[in-house]
């Protein structure tokens, strides 16, 4: 054994066997029960971040410790390739965006290989090659045909100079990102997913997810939004036709407060309005320009104008006028809202601004209404009694809610309903490095899917990208094409898919991902039942990832996609446990210069200098000692500059020392601060642990002790370390698999080699209790430090494999205690301890404390008026 850690050596080595002994592959035994642990793949961006480090070491750590606890274990890998980043960055460096990708995947795996992680590199996928996508253009066919994905025209951000459609988050201050024109809301063909058909089950079944944090329910539950109101219309009259003006209201109670109602620009009722109204047309154009995100509208200003159109209030007959508000989304509901200043802050401020009639038709006790200001109480439904509202005056929200919509019903103007906040989901995006949509527009058949044996439609990879329009739409070699029903020509659908397709289904993918024949093999019945038992990721995936992915398990359910014959997958979730891991966040540093404009410096770039608590008080360049602005911990992010290279943690320390560090810094749910300091601690740790296992084995072989010698071998110090080993054995189990809290498994592993360390007894029985303390360690600490682990247990048993040994098991009969330690208080102050037998009763308890040099010190001759004793804990003598 090599005396000092040569961290490189140690690591190559421990992979060449890992690869050797195909360590990590996973193989259906239906005689063991499996593990599946799944981290959200990466997008390929060029090289991995501390982010996905923390991730992958995470789910590293429960799979190899699941291993080691008897389970068969899968842990895949693959890349969520498609998307708009491959696109921008082949437009900056004039290559195709397949080979952007593709030389990306090859070095961020070469990244993950020299972190250790124990994947099964045989089931790896990636979402742009055609024997993955090919098969959600299958289940595309399946769900279009069902009438599950629909066609219709949808608002999106349109850039009119690069011709394209832009994501809410290319849209800056308006702008595209790219061109800086303003941006247009259009509104174009595109194909939806109907997530709606499945909002009541998505919602009632986020009650099984137990094993998820109560927060991602809550906003799973949040963003679906059920909400029980009242669908209700507006009779008008235009043109000598009768129409109605639909909306729906949680508020029906407030329907009498109506003073106008507003509807979004492409409303028909504004389109109608502005043909003679040069004023309006123009107002209308300018809210067409800009995001079309719901966050975006919460936080413009309010802006609107009145269309000179007026519709009927469904009870009273009185007119109400009809204006177009900036804030009305023809996407959400019917395209209109009624609004009711009095008791809607949104409306309140609106109706103050453009000077419209505010009525009150709720009141609360003891509270006054007044237009000065808003006030919450105004909204409050729970104190609500309905005011100045005719027959319904004095009637509750649910009274109220109930009369009037029982009303609304007789006149065939309304009904009560349950509405969701969830909208279909838009898959169609204009750009190119997508899947492609399977769809044949031909004028006679209409829209055809591509037929089975027409699958995949493949994207062709060898594509220059400007930037300007879907280069597919210019590429008549890929949309010309012949009906499939018909036989005349036709042209194929030059739109791909959401990105978010790929990944609402890789997981269940990587169970068989060389099935041909079918979407899923049989394979999947064995990984995926009971769905992935481990799943983890960011929290910012909270939402539309995970809902989407429990959305395309329900649907590849419903289409037989989990039928194997003679085997079938009941699968209704498909993340059994998740663990939403925190951020890693940094110090950052910057300058501002006379436009205000920032530049941001890398830590390392920085000298900071403390106070004499450690505090940050200042910090100079390094590169020419000129002051810089603290700027706060943040997210480490390339925009601030503040990021650290994995790779050269890895070239320096060493991998093991990466994975120690970031999972003894924090609980892996909570935000991980990066240290130096903390990352050379974690070296200096593993250095110490091979100096221990070193000078212990100099000595030469020994048998572990394993608790069946005689204990009357062991003297008393040796007892008490067996007991503290084994009490730690059993921490570190509670901590990898029911807590998930890995800081505290290490530090409990420290303290363990701390008082290792003090053991100074060289006899025979010593050197076992050693022996047996050191193996343990270096288990306990394998999932965490697998490399060392490796070549430290090949030392301490030559010949033997860390990675295919059992986890450490706490021994009961350890753990008993002949003698505890109790403290001694008189007056409820500490005054000394005593040793007594475990088994000691109370009486025998009470007499040694009395008896105690301490006691009678401060009891001062005084008879006891009261002994109390603690169990395991102290006693307390009252005088």
């Amino acid at each position: 054994m090599q005396e000092k850690y040569q961290a490189a050596a140690v690591e190559t080595a421990a992979q060449q066997h890992w690869v050797q002994t195909q360590a990590a592959r996973a193989v259906a035994n239906l005689s063991q029960p499996k593990y599946y642990c799944l981290s959200m793949f990466p997008y390929p961006s060029g090289k991995l971040h501390m982010g996905h480090v923390r991730n992958y070491t995470i789910g590293d750590v429960l799979s190899r410790f699941h291993q080691m606890q008897g389970f068969n274990v899968l842990q895949p890998m693959g890349w969520d390739a498609f998307g708009m980043p491959a696109e921008n960055a082949a437009i900056q460096h004039q290559v195709p965006p397949a080979q952007w990708t593709y030389a990306n995947i090859d070095y961020m795996r070469s990244q993950l290989q020299r972190l250790g992680f124990a994947i099964d590199w045989e089931r790896e996928i990636a979402t742009c090659k055609p024997d993955y996508y090919r098969w959600e253009q299958w289940l595309f066919t399946r769900l279009f045909e069902k009438g599950l994905i629909y066609k219709r025209l949808g608002t999106v951000n349109w850039d009119p100079v690069d011709q394209t459609v832009l994501a809410n988050e290319q849209v800056i201050d308006g702008r595209g990102w790219r061109s800086g024109a303003l941006v247009e809301k259009r509104e174009i063909p595109m194909y939806y997913m109907k997530i709606t058909a499945y909002a009541e089950e998505l919602l009632a079944d986020l009650d099984q997810l137990e094993g998820w944090p109560e927060q991602v329910r809550l906003m799973q539950k949040n963003w679906i939004g059920k909400s029980t109101g009242v669908r209700l219309a507006f009779p008008y009259e235009l043109d000598g036709k009768a129409d109605k003006l639909w909306v729906f209201t949680t508020r029906a109670d407030t329907l009498m407060g109506v003073t106008f109602v507003a509807v979004a620009a492409e409303h028909p009722l504004a389109t109608r309005a502005a043909q003679n109204n040069p004023e309006l047309a123009a107002f209308i154009e300018e809210c067409k320009k800009g995001g079309v995100a719901e966050a975006d509208i919460a936080t413009m200003e309010k802006k609107g104008m009145p269309t000179g159109i007026f519709v009927q209030h469904p009870l009273t007959g009185e007119k109400v006028e009809v204006w177009v508000g900036n804030y009305v989304l023809m996407s959400y509901g019917e395209g209109a809202v009624m609004a009711v200043p009095a008791h809607d802050e949104r409306d309140f401020a609106f109706a103050q601004k453009y000077g419209l009639t505010i009525k009150q038709v709720i009141a609360a006790a003891g509270e006054s209404f007044s237009l000065d200001g808003w006030q919450e109480w105004y909204g409050d439904k729970t104190r609500a009694v309905c005011v100045n509202s005719g027959k319904y005056d004095g009637l509750a929200y649910e009274a109220a809610v109930d009369a009037i919509a029982a009303d609304l019903a007789a006149k065939g103007l309304g009904e009560k309903k349950v509405q969701f906040r969830l909208r279909d989901w838009g898959i169609s995006r204009q750009r190119y490095w997508g899947c492609p949509i399977p769809v044949i527009h031909c004028d006679s058949c209409g829209d055809v899917p591509v037929p089975d044996d027409q699958l995949p439609v493949v994207l062709p990879e060898q594509v220059q990208v400007t930037g300007a329009g879907s280069p597919l739409a210019k590429m008549p070699e890929f949309y010309e094409t012949t009906c499939p029903k018909c036989g005349k020509p036709a042209k194929r659908e030059t739109d791909t898919m959401d990105t978010f397709v790929e990944s609402s289904w890789y997981f269940l993918r990587y169970a068989s991902p060389d099935s041909d024949q079918a979407m899923l093999g049989k394979e999947a019945a064995y990984w995926c039942k009971g769905g992935i038992d481990q799943y983890i990721g960011g929290i910012e995936h909270a939402i539309l990832h995970l809902l989407y992915s429990r959305f395309f398990t329900k649907l590849m359910r419903d289409v037989g996609v989990f039928d194997f014959g003679d085997t079938q997958l009941k699968l209704d979730e498909p993340f059994a446990n998740l663990l939403t891991q925190g951020m890693v966040v940094a110090p950052s540093f910057f300058r501002e210069d006379a436009s205000g404009k920032k530049q941001w410096f890398n830590p390392t770039e920085v000298d900071v200098t403390t106070d004499d608590r450690g505090r940050p008080v200042g910090a100079t360049l390094k590169a020419d000692g000129q002051p810089v602005v603290i700027g706060g911990t943040e997210k480490m992010s390339k925009s601030k500059n503040n990021g650290v290279d994995p790779q050269a943690l890895i070239d320096q320390f060493g991998a093991d020392t990466a994975r120690l560090f970031i999972m003894f810094a924090a609980p892996p749910d909570q935000s991980l601060e990066w240290s130096d300091a903390g990352v050379e601690g974690a070296h200096r740790f593993l250095k110490r642990l091979w100096k221990l296992v070193y000078e212990h084995t100099l000595e030469g072989p020994v048998e572990a002790w394993n608790g069946e010698q005689p204990a009357e071998d062991l003297a008393t110090p040796l007892k008490d370390f067996r007991r503290h080993l084994h009490q730690t054995i059993a921490k570190v189990t509670d901590d990898f698999g029911r807590r998930k809290q890995f800081n505290t498994a290490i530090a409990a592993v420290m303290e363990l080699l701390n008082a290792y360390a003090k053991l100074d007894s060289d006899s025979d029985a010593a050197r076992a209790v050693k022996q047996e303390a050191l193996e343990a360690a270096v288990l306990m600490l394998y999932p965490i430090v697998p490399h060392i682990g490796q070549a430290l247990y090949g030392e301490l048993r030559p010949g033997a494999d860390a990675g295919r040994q059992a986890f450490p098991k706490a021994d009961p009969a350890a753990l008993v205690q002949d003698e505890v330690e109790l403290m001694v208080q008189v007056n409820g102050k500490l005054r000394g301890r005593i040793t007594v037998a475990a088994t000691a009763d109370k009486g025998a308890v009470e007499a040694a404390a009395l008896a105690s040099e301490s006691a009678q010190k401060y009891m001062e001759g005084k008879a006891p008026k009261k002994v109390v004793v603690v169990p395991g804990r102290l006693v307390n003598i009252v005088v």
